[in-house]
């Protein structure tokens, strides 16, 4: 079982499509040696120093967060169905209205327009809210994915230089 990492006050809260078998296996969340996540927000500059999976609960001490869309562990993202994605998706709305961070990034263009049933999102900033939260869709910084380690780090510094804009 892996446990959300998640406080009222947060700068924002990621959210990946699912758990993988190494994350499943471990219990931490993007534990998968070929992802890139830590790495990312890392250099996008959300945490200061490199953390590890295992490390996971320091996230809370830069006001950041993880969920997922969906807690059923898969080899591929793509192996969660439609179903569970849109029921992940009013999961994740109430939760997002409980905890109220400054922003959501879901992690998966894909996935967020079948979790909420639109089409034709761009990358970054959406164009609504929940409540007060801000809504992000950043590439999902799985080693499948074919981006640069570079432009996952642009995007999300993108994100991260919004929130310092704001404040937070």
């Amino acid at each position: 079982m892996i446990n959300d990492i998640l406080a009222p006050g947060l700068r924002v809260v990621f959210c990946g499509i699912n758990p993988g078998k190494s994350s499943a296996h471990t219990g931490f969340h993007f534990a998968h040696p070929g992802n890139r996540f830590w790495k990312v927000i890392h250099q996008a500059g959300f945490t200061e120093t490199l953390l590890r999976p295992e490390d996971e609960h320091h996230l809370l001490d830069t006001r950041c967060g993880i969920t997922m869309l969906v807690e059923r562990p898969t080899v591929q993202a793509s192996d969660v169905g439609l179903h569970e994605l849109r029921t992940g998706g009013r999961e994740l709305i109430r939760k997002i209205e409980d905890y109220q961070p400054a922003a959501l990034a879901i992690l998966g263009k894909k996935a967020f327009e079948q979790a909420f049933s639109i089409r034709g999102v761009p990358w970054g900033r959406q164009n609504f809210t929940i409540r007060v939260t801000q809504v992000w869709v950043l590439p999902n910084p799985s080693g499948l994915n074919r981006a640069t380690l570079e432009k996952l780090v642009q995007v999300y510094r993108e994100l991260d230089e919004a929130l310092v804009v704001r404040g937070l």
